[in-house]
């Protein structure tokens, strides 16, 4: 059964709700679901921070990819919106990033959804009003939008 953790939060509380899903993530694949401009990327910068990294997260739209490194492990940052299909998410070895002991976020994972592995934990953020987000953690479940 997923287990859910609700947050509302403003920009300004985005480390302290980074820490806390840290704590609640039961493994290292986070899945991030939400419309263009809601704070995806945002929220993995805050991530990729409270992690311990200290390079400059960027949102890999072009690159698909883009990994950070911490003085323990590697986070690896996914942005799947412009792949085509799985079969090109496969071409550019995806499968081999998931299956490691590595951080792995993603942003748009519905694009690869078949290719994801079972324990992930899914991020679904909403726009509350102007200066909030609504954010939805469930362990264990891939989304479907």
């Amino acid at each position: 059964m997923s287990k859910l953790l609700e947050i509302t939060y403003q920009i300004e509380d985005i480390s302290s709700v980074a820490k806390q899903i840290l704590d609640y993530a039961s493994s290292r694949t986070l899945l991030f679901y939400g419309d263009m401009g809601v704070g995806k990327t945002t929220l993995i910068k805050a991530l990729v921070n409270a992690l311990g990294s200290l390079d400059e997260v960027s949102s890999p739209t072009f690159s698909i990819v883009n990994e950070y490194v911490t003085d323990e492990t590697s986070i690896y940052h996914f942005d799947l919106y412009r792949i085509a299909n799985e079969e090109e998410a496969l071409n550019f070895g995806f499968e081999d990033y998931l299956y490691t002991s590595n951080w792995v976020l993603i942003e748009w994972p519905e694009n690869a959804k078949n290719l994801l592995p079972e324990d992930v934990n899914s991020i679904k953020i909403t726009h509350k009003d102007n200066t909030s987000r609504s954010l939805k953690l469930s362990q264990n479940l891939i989304l479907t939008q």
